[in-house]
């Protein structure tokens, strides 16, 4: 049902979103040690796509800096080298290791359409020197501005391996309560949750497979415990902005409870015996306890004090999420020099926080790659009236939003503020997804779950099709499924498949209405776009659905960009058949004529809120058109009409269509 002018109207009186002036879209860095998988494309690069593609037609193109990078450090990188080594005899280096890996992404992402401006690796080529300086600069602000403290803190050393383990080469079981994760890391676990490396629960070395030690070592911390309260005001402020997705203020909420210890019911009575060696805390009401009780620290140095006494007295316990102390750097021998302080020689960058500040690295590379000055970079991430968005999986909100945000602010001074001035390091926008599963499972490659691989998925279907479904699985609300029937094995025979549904709106429904636009031009104008003024329903539609669509995606509910185009892509294909059919019984050819004028209207309005998704098939129809891609797609000339891209409006002839060619193509395999 087409919308009334009084609906429009209200439209209009209503403020559109305001977006900045420059942009930069970051997605978030795979690591150099494997392909990519499904998750990587459908659960965050296709998103990240879809709106710098939005946002370059939005803003200009020469706006906007999509960009991304293979992750070159970490203990994941040197267990992969070390395993290609001892099972494959691969004699090259670690960085050749991490090349191959590097230009394999590259290759994949190239093939789904991904249009990043720079995909960089920041152990690798000009990005790797660049990268190196960053970090010192980064680290020695933290360090000035009195956001570092030097802790000795406990370590796992592999005896028989002779080496400390970082990362992935310990693994355990999550110590944090209601966590069921069996892959924790040395600090870490594969859900996202931190906790103290002793506090692992049955730790052993992935390298020989042995209980490792706790040795002390001395490393740089960013003081993260000292920001509860500015993360607080930040969580707050961005959980009442419309383009905030509620799991990132949510996710960092939990992650801001104070230090807890849950303590098992059967417990109590040792508590109460030895509750007075324990730091000063508040315990739970232990007459009306179900299956556990809490006792709250006020600070986490004394709720580790606590830990150690119940472990001596043998009560079992979880602890729960809070902020601890952020390690800047550590031993391991790949990765990125850390800068000498205070005498401390020797140490890298762990993995996490140098990945934080990245993107900064690529910006400053990009730009000297396109023979600019690289202190442009303050122009998109120091300013207002610029912003940087940032896609990621809800298992990184803790590093980009708890660890991240206050480092940035740290870069400025001692006072941390959530509204920097201008010429100042700005916050990002976090745009996170939840997990995209596989077959109802969550696949990993370290798992019992194998996800296909990204490549692999184009044996079964376009990149088109696959940018359409992943996008339309509204993983922003909650995890869904891929369900490719050729992968499923438990697939209905007589079921279409779930893949191709939201692709089929451009294949079939879209494909058909711009197909018949140009048959009937070539049929009854000998291929002239006819010339004439559009409807004023046409245009009343039109203009609705792209304030409409404009206001989802200032809103990353890029899932009901699928749902306004649908809408509006089917009733143009019904007014077009409708008035169609009706000029063809009566014989009407100033209907036709004024079909087609309408028709060709729906196309271009439906081109330019398709050409994020689809770039391939939308970009053919403007070359079919014989109009300039960068003019037509620009959002400066949204609400203009076809003639408006047009030399000599009367004679302006179309590229000839051949009969049953396709615009929105389907992959070869889908034809029987």
């Amino acid at each position: 049902m087409w919308y009334n002018l009084c609906d429009l109207m209200e439209v209009f009186c209503m403020s559109r979103p305001n977006f900045p002036k420059k942009a930069v879209i970051t997605g978030g860095m795979p690591y150099g040690n494997k392909s990519l998988h499904f998750g990587h494309v459908g659960g965050m690069f296709i998103h990240a796509d879809v709106f710098a593609r939005f946002l370059r037609d939005r803003i200009g193109k020469d706006n906007v800096i999509f960009l991304s990078g293979t992750d070159c450090y970490g203990s994941p990188i040197v267990e992969g080298y070390r395993k290609k080594v001892e099972e494959e005899n691969f004699a090259g280096t670690i960085e050749d290791y991490v090349m191959e890996n590097h230009l394999d992404q590259k290759e994949t992402l190239e093939a789904y359409g991904i249009s990043l401006n720079f995909y960089g690796a920041s152990g690798l080529l000009d990005a790797k020197e660049i990268h190196q300086q960053e970090t010192y600069e980064f680290i020695q602000n933290l360090y000035d501005h009195g956001w570092l403290e030097k802790l000795v803190t406990k370590q796992f050393y592999d005896v028989k391996a002779g080496c400390f383990l970082n990362g992935r080469q310990v693994i355990g079981k999550c110590p944090i309560r209601n966590c069921q994760s069996e892959k924790g890391y040395a600090d870490e676990c594969d859900l996202g949750h931190q906790y103290m490396p002793e506090d692992l629960i049955n730790p052993r070395s992935t390298i020989t497979g042995e209980v490792p030690e706790m040795r002390d070592v001395v490393n740089w911390y960013f003081k993260l415990t000292d920001c509860y309260d500015i993360l607080e005001e930040y969580v707050n402020d961005i959980s009442s902005k419309p383009n905030v997705r509620k799991i990132v203020w949510e996710t960092m909420k939990e992650f801001l409870e104070r230090p807890i210890i849950y303590v098992r019911k059967e417990g109590i009575e040792t508590y109460k015996n030895i509750k007075d060696q324990l730091p000063k805390h508040l315990c739970s009401d232990l007459e009306n306890v179900k299956d556990s009780f809490t006792i709250e620290f006020k600070t986490l140095p004394e709720r580790e004090i606590a830990c150690e006494i119940l472990t001596k007295n043998a009560i079992r316990y979880r602890t729960g999420k809070t902020l601890v102390p952020l390690r800047l750097t550590g031993n391991i021998e790949w990765g990125v020099k850390a800068p000498s302080l205070e005498g401390e020689e020797g140490l890298t960058v762990w993995v996490w926080p140098e990945s934080l500040w990245a993107p900064i690295s690529f910006t400053k590379t990009y730009l000297k790659r396109m023979g600019k000055d690289a202190e442009e970079w303050k122009d998109y991430w120091c300013d207002p009236q610029s912003q940087v968005y940032q896609f990621i999986g809800q298992d990184n909100i803790y590093f980009y939003g708890i660890a991240q945000m206050p480092m940035f602010m740290a870069q400025e001074g001692e006072k941390l503020r959530i509204n920097p001035d201008k010429g100042q390091l700005q916050l990002t926008t976090l745009v996170a997804n939840h997990h995209v599963l596989f077959l109802d499972k969550k696949a990993s490659s370290s798992g019992e779950i194998k996800p296909p691989m990204a490549k692999d998925l184009l044996d079964y279907y376009t990149a088109e099709q696959l940018r359409a479904h992943f996008l339309g699985l509204a993983l922003a609300n909650k995890s869904v499924s891929f369900m490719p029937k050729p992968l499923n094995p438990a697939a209905n025979e007589n079921e279409q498949d779930p893949v191709l549904a939201q692709g089929n709106l451009f294949t079939n429904v879209l494909n058909r209405l711009v197909r018949s636009c140009f048959y009937a031009s070539q049929k009854y104008f000998d291929g002239v776009l006819p010339y004439g003024k559009v409807s004023e329903e046409i245009l009343e539609v039109s203009k609705k659905t792209i304030l409409e669509y404009e206001k989802v995606m200032y809103r990353f509910e890029l899932h009901q960009v699928h749902n306004v185009l649908d809408t509006y892509i089917r009733q143009a294909n019904k007014y077009w058949s409708r008035n169609n059919n009706l000029a063809n019984q009566n014989e009407d050819t100033q209907l036709k004529r004024q079909t087609l004028i309408d028709g060709f209207h729906m196309v271009r309005v439906a081109t330019v809120l398709s050409h994020p998704i689809c770039p391939e098939g939308t970009e053919k129809t403007v070359d079919y058109l014989g109009f300039d891609k960068e003019k037509f797609f620009s959002w400066d000339n949204i609400f203009e009409d076809n003639y408006f891209f047009m030399e000599d409006k009367e004679n302006h002839k179309i590229t000839e269509l051949k009969e049953k060619e396709d615009f929105y193509v389907k992959h070869p395999s889908q034809f029987k």
